[in-house]
């Protein structure tokens, strides 16, 4: 490891190659995205430096060689847990959050763990660009302790068969950035890269599940994933660049198995008998607003936006019908299917409504408190 005299060095460099304009930036090699990012997480490096490098790295377009080093650099650095359990599915939505609809991702862990898979969910309590309800919000209105341990997460995962776990707890000096992150207003590497650091694996296998919205998104995601260790992974074109499809429109995900290539998969809502008039669960007229900052941020008070999520999100997985309940079962049906536990979205979906029903998944939800 470079002493922090060689590490400072490096990030000026790496600042005098990425910085020089739109015709004489030059892109950085693994290596030194990687010992930069080592750098900035240690707390040492400069903040107007570090607010350069970032802007400079998003305005040349971030290569693959520096988002891989980048995204190492914070797993080296992060809390990693593995399980002593065979397999885990990680779920990584965007940690800054929904605005445009109800989410309804916060609760398909539970679904998965009361049908026998192990299931991860991460994320933290508010950051922009957009300073939405994030899983953080939403699970703490719904009465759960966010702020577990890495360890004391990794206990209730083995224990009740789900977990969440924030950045704050097991990505501290990634934590540590908001601050900054949130006078450069707008997003940069960090915002692509935090959700596939993977902070509770399993003892064999470990499968992530994520969102996005651009269509040049699913094979960085893909050789992130491949980064970060994940046997298996599934990227979902979903509404906010979350895990859950349209459910009003056909839909896609790309997916990959071990070395297998990055393939695409049609979904469709109707398949699975959801008929519904809008793409996402609607956003309530009585939401208080707030002032937005940009034109990113939401204006939508973001606690009371994670509070009715809470409120629906409890009454589905006791098997209340809606938009929220189809929410739920087109995900977490999307998740069983890749894992091989059905040969058929029809089937898993299918399997995924008696759970609901039986009230079996709010039981394990609830586990949790």
């Amino acid at each position: 490891m470079m002493t922090d005299l060689e590490l400072k060095r490096n990030l000026r460099q790496c600042i005098q190659k990425v910085a020089t304009g739109p015709e004489y930036s030059k892109d950085l090699s693994y290596e030194e995205a990687y010992h930069a990012m080592r750098y900035i997480l240690s707390g040492a490096a400069d903040p107007v430096q570090v607010a350069v490098y970032f802007i400079a790295l998003r305005m040349k377009r971030e290569t693959e060689a520096e988002n891989r080093g980048t995204l190492q650099a914070i797993v080296d650095t992060a809390q990693i847990q593995t399980a002593k359990v065979p397999s885990v599915i990680d779920f990584s939505d965007p940690y800054d959050g929904y605005a445009r609809g109800i989410p309804a991702s916060s609760f398909v862990p539970a679904v998965l763990a009361a049908m026998g898979e192990y299931a991860v969910i991460h994320g933290l309590n508010q950051v922009g660009p957009k300073y939405g309800a994030t899983h953080h919000k939403i699970l703490k209105a719904a009465g759960l302790n966010v702020q577990l341990s890495p360890e004391a997460a990794c206990r209730q995962l083995e224990q009740i068969g789900w977990t969440y776990i924030d950045q704050s707890q097991f990505a501290p000096q990634l934590h540590d950035l908001i601050p900054i992150r949130q006078r450069m207003i707008k997003r940069q590497v960090l915002t692509t890269v935090e959700t596939l650091i993977g902070p509770i694996r399993g003892a064999e296998q470990t499968h992530c599940m994520g969102g996005y919205v651009h269509t040049a998104y699913p094979p960085i995601y893909e050789y992130l994933a491949r980064q970060a260790g994940f046997t298996s992974a599934m990227f979902v074109r979903g509404v906010e660049g979350g895990i859950i499809p349209s459910l009003q429109q056909a839909g896609k995900l790309f997916y990959y198995h071990a070395d297998s290539a990055l393939t695409q998969w049609d979904l469709s809502p109707r398949e699975l008998d959801i008929d519904s008039p809008t793409r996402a669960i609607p956003l309530p007229d009585d939401l208080p607003a707030v002032e937005a900052q940009d034109n990113i941020s939401t204006t939508v008070n973001s606690d009371a936006l994670a509070e009715r999520s809470a409120q629906l999100g409890l009454a589905a997985l006791g098997g209340e019908k809606g938009l929220m309940y189809d929410s739920i079962v087109y995900a977490s049906a999307i998740a069983l299917t890749h894992l091989g536990r059905y040969s058929q979205l029809t089937d898993a979906a299918h399997a995924v409504r008696t759970v609901l029903d039986s009230g079996r998944a709010l039981a394990v939800f609830k586990a949790a408190a």
